[in-house]
Formats: structure tokens, sequence, C-alpha cells
């Protein structure tokens, strides 16, 4: 029921599209999505994930989102809480998860962040190479009211080579507020 409620306010109540999907036979991997420069990231990404009938997929947020009195929402619907104010091995962790599991994916936002930043945070990068799974690069296009799903794509451990691939990927997709995209 709620698949065909976001499905009907996506296509055609806000009128966006969808190009691209998820290899359901792939069992472990991570999105990245951006350019992340609004909170409507989230509402769009929600409503796609049950459109794509992939609500496995957790996601990664800040750890204030999960405090009352919303805490249990963001829970409910996948979300893992992260203490943004000190550093802790989140990579290590991730992996562990990764490694424990014969089936799981996670989302994250790359950039860390809905503020301007000059380059992604490469936590993402070292998840995949570590747990050996691949990355789904994932674009939330304002401009075209367009989501675009790429290929899912194995880092090759040459993290130049692969984040230049990852960025290129990027450079055409225009968030809410492309300002606070990367340039």
């Amino acid at each position: 029921m709620i698949r065909a409620i976001y499905s009907f306010i996506f296509f055609k109540v806000i009128k966006w599209k969808i190009f691209g999907d998820f290899d359901t036979s792939v069992k472990k991997y991570i999105v990245i999505v951006a350019p992340h420069t609004s909170n409507w990231d989230f509402v769009i990404g929600i409503m796609v994930r049950s459109i794509l009938k992939i609500t496995d997929v957790k996601f990664i947020g800040k750890s204030q989102l999960f405090k009352w009195p919303y805490g249990f929402i963001f829970r409910a619907m996948g979300g893992h809480p992260v203490d943004r104010s000190k550093h802790n091995n989140l990579v290590e962790a991730v992996v562990e998860i990764f490694n424990a599991k014969e089936k799981f994916a996670v989302t994250i936002a790359p950039e860390g962040t809905r503020k301007k930043v000059d380059k992604f945070k490469t936590g993402f990068y070292h998840i995949a190479v570590k747990a050996k799974i691949p990355i789904y690069k994932v674009g939330f296009d304002f401009s075209k009211k367009l989501i675009v799903i790429d290929k899912p794509f194995s880092p090759t451990g040459n993290m130049d080579k692969d984040m230049t691939l990852i960025m290129d990927f990027y450079r055409s997709i225009r968030g809410k507020h492309p300002e606070l995209g990367l340039s």
C-alpha cells in the first residue's frame, strides 16, 4: 500500500523519473547518493527505496536524527546513527557488519553534510574495498527530476583513479541547491 502511495506521489504528483535499477542478484553493496544539498534528498530516497522494492537497504545518518522525539522513526525506517563529533572507526564497524551478514546494503551521502564541500569523504570507498563489495552510484538530479542509478562498480584499490571515475558520474547531476554541490 505504501509503495502505491509513494509511486503515485513520485511519478504523478511531483513528476520524477528513475533511470536505471539495482541488480537483485547482488547481495551486498554500498550505495552512494549525491549531491546531498537538501533535506528533500532523504524524502525522495525513502520513496525511491520503496518504489524499487529495495527496502532492506539501510542508511547512515547523523546521531542527532536518532534522538527523542523522532529517533524511533528513523530507526524503524532502517537508519543507523553515526556520531560525527568524534573519530571512531566507522569503516571497520561497517565492514564487520558486511562480513557477518549474507545480505546487506547501506546508503551513504559521501559529502557527509548538506553544506558546501570540496570533495567527497572516502569512508564509503574504504568500506567497499575492505568488504570486497560493489558501489552503486546514485544521483538525485533536481533540475531534471531524475534519479540516475549507475551499474554496480567494483573498486580497484586505486583510489585516485576510482574517485575520478566516481566524480565524473556526478559532474552533470544538480542537487536541489546546486550552489552547495561539488563544482
